[in-house]
């Protein structure tokens, strides 16, 4: 099971309980102590040391660099959890000229899961499929995202952030009229507002962490992650979840014409380097 994000937040809380039940895991992360540190929990918790990648999706050719490594370590992945995600600036585009959190939150996993998809086909059983878990959010109901030009820059941190997320549903709905026959499940979930080191820059979020009960634990929100990765029930494609439950997206995330034209974009995007 590959979970990217791993070094923190949910997809540490995720990486740790698969690991748990005697899954084998592989971390992506992107700063190295904070992997280290992840590779050390999620020991402690399977009992054997997880394989480990370092990957800054804020380059692409890091990512290129990372599925390449993991496809020649692996012949099949039952399991990948596209977790990886940030709330980041839009001053500056990436090295790759694109909005940098939609690259990081979207274009990333997006070219990821196509660096893997060999495996993820070869460890598909036909009462077994292989599985692809995104990480949305309830913002993508303000994101202005621009199907045919996913990567441009963005306004605000916020409009950004939620651009990426209707990417990942809307790529969740397009994989899985592409690849669920191929034994292949996509699915997304919004894991609720996480008291973690997410969006600790912005003044608004990190306030809000003081609110009672608005917040939930990083094991709390990593539970639909790990319960769609593991669970017969979760067999959904193209299924949008909270609290292991479905939870509806706007139709701008969920329209498959919007889905198919920025699976188009998205290609030409990552196919650029």
């Amino acid at each position: 099971m590959v979970v990217t994000g791993a070094s923190s937040g949910i997809g540490l809380a995720a990486a740790v309980a698969l690991a748990r039940a005697g899954d084998d895991v592989v971390l992506l992360g992107r700063d190295p102590r904070r992997l280290a540190d992840a590779v050390s929990r999620v020991r402690d918790a399977g009992g054997r040391t997880p394989a480990s990648y370092r990957a800054d999706f804020s380059v692409l050719d890091e990512v290129r660099a990372a599925g390449a490594a993991i496809a020649a370590a692996y012949e099949r992945i039952d399991v990948l959890a596209n977790n990886a995600g940030q709330l980041t600036s839009v001053r500056r585009p990436t090295a790759d000229g694109h909005d940098a959190t939609m690259q990081i939150n979207h274009l990333g996993g997006f070219l990821l899961t196509h660096l893997l998809l060999d495996r993820l086909q070869a460890a598909a059983k036909p009462q077994v499929p292989a599985r692809i878990v995104t990480t949305s959010s309830l913002a993508e109901a303000w994101g202005t995202l621009d199907v045919d030009r996913p990567g441009r820059r963005q306004i605000s941190r916020w409009l950004a952030y939620g651009a990426s997320k209707q990417a990942n549903i809307l790529t969740t709905v397009e994989a899985a009229r592409r690849w669920t026959g191929l034994g292949i499940v996509a699915t997304c979930f919004f894991p609720g507002l996480i008291r973690s080191g997410f969006g600790r820059r912005s003044p608004a979020f990190s306030v809000a962490r003081f609110a009672p009960g608005l917040f939930r634990s990083s094991e709390q929100g990593a539970d639909t992650l790990v319960w769609l990765a593991t669970d017969p029930d979760a067999l959904v494609p193209g299924g949008h979840f909270a609290w292991r439950a479905p939870f509806p997206a706007t139709g701008r995330s969920t329209d498959p014409a919007r889905a198919q034209r920025l699976w188009r974009s998205s290609l030409a995007a990552v196919e650029q380097g």
